[in-house]
């Protein structure tokens, strides 16, 4: 084992010393198997070899890193046979380089996802903001998906998108602020991506300084904190990956790579994320028949059926968007971060932001633009308590308005019981479809570990 981390480092200082960004290579023994783990920025070839003496090397199989990391799984008979392994770094650009060498080519559907039919009625449909020239196709939303996790799209290939909406916390980030290429901290938590086709408004970002989803995909790629490359560099890296021109070509009839089209396949990948088999969704044709009494206490206190709460009226229709306003919820006054207000520069805009989908809320905590909250259980009790007045606060958010002359009505106060504020939660709580979150079409494709015979 000594000889073979020993070859380890002496092949990562003698491709750092030809210029190339090192690799690195660790090997590790859980007999009758031997691991070895490439990390490799610049995602080569390599040859992998076996010796008896450490003088001459036999090879095994080539391998290729596709997106910067690499196991190498030896299994029996090789891994059992005495001697020494190493990994040799190739040149030749024509090895392993189709996308079958680098991804997981299953066909999946994503054009005509199957939905409930209660999200396929006229006001869901009038939500939907895919652009007449972008529609998703099978072929488009797959490029967007070896797009979406791809770490060549960040300036040292340390981060995709998926690096800050991960699947399994709804499409967004459990930390309350993102951690960019170079170890930066983004201003706002990230937001959940599930159901971003459905918004009537149509803008992106928190603060809605993107007009569709196609602008937005584009821009955190460019943001100095977040991915650090430009357009042109994007470009350049795509086009330079052996396997992208066939997916392009696949996708838009020809092999030409351009940002424009980065941009749409990306956005088709984002709107195929779609829910529709939480609780909620099966419940929805029986009256929610397989809800508990607390869950549908819940409900009712979410529509507004049972006290004075007003969630519906921001969260509304199955798919828990907001219509045409943008809402400023009280969270402070004056707003550190302005939202809308900082696009705009419109005093009656600050502190309005966008309103997301509540379809799997219970992953994608914390909670807000800045991440405050923990918990959904203190969400609550803020819209149930702690609401701050504010000159831009929404309608929905403020008690009922008195007689001409009036002062402008108070925040709304919801004076809910314990009982009450846990049965809101078990509610959005059966909003949840981990099915999103593990389905395999929206899965990192890169393949990440090849295992090697050898007779």
């Amino acid at each position: 084992m000594i000889g073979v981390n020993a070859a380890a480092v002496l092949l990562a200082l003698a491709t750092a010393a030809a210029g190339v960004e090192p690799a690195r290579l660790h090997l590790d023994a859980e007999p009758p198997e031997l691991r070895l783990s490439i990390a490799d920025p610049s995602n080569r070839a390599w040859r992998v070899e076996r010796s008896d003496d450490l003088g001459h090397w036999i090879p095994v199989a080539p391998v290729r890193v596709a997106n910067t990391s690499l196991e190498v799984r030896l299994t029996a008979p090789v891994a059992t046979a005495a001697g020494f392994y190493r990994a040799v770094s190739l040149e030749d650009p024509d090895l392993l380089s189709s996308p079958a060498d680098f991804l997981d080519l299953t066909a999946h559907n994503y054009a005509e996802p199957s939905l409930p039919a209660h999200l396929l009625t006229p006001p869901i449909l009038a939500q939907d903001n895919t652009p007449a020239g972008n529609a998703t196709t099978d072929a488009g939303a797959f490029l967007g998906r070896v797009l979406f996790h791809d770490r060549r799209l960040s300036a040292n290939h340390s981060i995709s998108c998926s690096s800050c909406h991960q699947a399994e916390h709804g499409f967004s980030d459990p930390r309350r602020f993102s951690v960019g290429f170079d170890g930066g901290l983004t201003p706002r938590n990230s937001m959940g991506l599930t159901n971003s086709r459905y918004y009537l408004r149509g803008h992106y970002f928190w603060d809605e300084r993107a007009a569709t989803l196609e602008d937005q995909v584009l821009l955190p790629i460019q943001n100095e904190v977040e991915m650090g490359l430009d357009l042109e560099q994007l470009v350049e890296r795509v086009a330079a990956a052996p396997f992208y021109p066939p997916l392009f070509e696949e996708a838009f009839g020809d092999t030409a790579v351009t940002a424009g089209r980065i941009s749409l396949a990306l956005a088709q990948f984002v709107r195929s994320i779609v829910s529709g088999e939480s609780k909620y969704d099966v419940g929805r044709g029986s009256n929610f028949a397989n809800f508990t009494p607390q869950e549908n206490l819940g409900r009712r206190l979410f529509n507004g059926q049972v006290g004075g709460a007003t969630c519906s009226v921001c969260h509304g229709s199955d798919n828990f968007v907001p219509g045409n306003p943008i809402h400023n919820n009280g969270l402070e006054n004056p707003y550190l971060d302005p939202g809308l207000g900082g696009v705009t520069g419109r005093r009656q805009d600050e502190g309005k932001f966008k309103v997301p989908s509540l379809r799997n809320i219970a992953l994608t905590a914390p909670y807000m633009h800045d991440g405050r909250f923990a918990t959904l259980e203190e969400v609550v009790e803020f819209y149930d308590s702690g609401v701050v007045d504010h000159p831009n606060l929404s309608p929905p958010l403020r008690e009922a308005p008195g007689p001409p002359g009036s002062p402008p009505p108070a925040p709304l106060r919801l004076n809910l019981s314990q009982a009450e504020k846990d049965a809101l939660v078990a509610f959005l709580r059966t909003l949840t479809d981990t099915r999103v979150t593990s389905d395999p079409r929206f899965s990192d494709p890169f393949v990440d570990r090849v295992d090697l015979t050898q007779p």
